[in-house]
């Protein structure tokens, strides 16, 4: 089951140093000018239901298995297209908003660059 779907618009300045951090910062079109310039916007509308451990996001071909969910992070998700992406391997969120997933590369964010977050019976 396919639980939001976004297409990345724009690309703050800042992203590539929180990229180097292992993070992902995503926020909807309507951030704040001062939010924007280290996220990563998008055109996702709708968060169909709410993430859970064992969910995946998908960027463009890159799956990443979520570990961990701050007991914010899907209100952020559904009001503000706000998402964090901490791709630490971690099993417990350090911050409310966070979303841990595996460790691993964070693959290249481009302007079109899709992603998708679906739960485990997704084919």
């Amino acid at each position: 089951m396919i639980k939001y779907h976004a297409k990345i618009t724009s690309i703050g300045p800042h992203v590539a140093a929180f990229k180097e951090e292992g993070i992902l910062v995503l926020f909807g079109a309507n951030a704040p000018e001062e939010l924007a310039e280290f996220s990563i916007l998008h055109d996702g509308a709708r968060l169909l239901a709410p993430l859970a451990v064992g969910d995946e996001v998908h960027i463009d071909a890159h799956a990443f298995r979520v570990l961990a969910i701050g007991h914010i992070a899907n209100q952020n998700l559904a009001n503000l297209g706000h998402l964090i992406l901490k791709f630490n391997g971690q099993a417990t969120p350090e911050l409310p908003g966070d979303v841990c997933v595996e460790a691993g590369e964070i693959p290249d964010i481009q302007i079109g660059t899709v992603v998708v977050l679906q739960g485990p019976d997704s084919e």
